[in-house]
């Protein structure tokens, strides 16, 4: 009888990154937003005035769909244009305050995630694990770590 491999780190690290994403999916869309809407409200805070395209490319969406996102946090007075709308023109979008209160529930939302899923280590395993995923995170594309508040 042969044993099964040993798992691998990166195995791991996807089933794990693909519950974390399916959990904090769930408990947005509760709140009647999604990651795409948290990323695209992240992005446009850090900078403010980023063109449909530019926010597309860093969420791996097409422009028409990242548009129709910005469309519905429009909607839901998360976002204000500054410019007349147009076919061709840049959109001048900026977080409201309701955007950045979407921001902190969808942040608290994370966490609450992330509380459940590491459940079972301790404050000094959760530490030894950020501090050894860090390093492999280290110029990768994405968004960067930030330090836990």
């Amino acid at each position: 009888m042969t044993r099964p491999p040993e798992p691998s780190p990166g195995f791991l690290l996807m089933n794990i990154g693909r519950t974390i994403r399916t959990e904090v999916e769930a408990v947005l869309k509760e709140r009647g937003t999604s990651l795409r809407h948290l990323s695209a409200l992240g992005h446009l805070s850090r900078e403010p005035g980023l063109s449909y395209s530019e926010l597309g490319r860093r969420a791996g969406v097409t422009a028409q769909s990242m548009q129709a996102t910005l469309h519905q946090l429009q909607d839901l007075g998360a976002v204000e244009r500054r410019t007349l709308p147009g076919r061709g023109r840049t959109a001048d979008l900026i977080v409201t305050e309701a955007g950045s209160a979407l921001i902190a529930a969808g942040f608290q939302a994370i966490r609450q995630v992330e509380e459940k899923v590491l459940e079972p280590l301790d404050e000094e395993q959760r530490r030894a694990l950020t501090a050894l995923l860090l390093p492999v995170m280290a110029g990768r594309p994405g968004p960067r770590p930030q330090a836990a508040e």
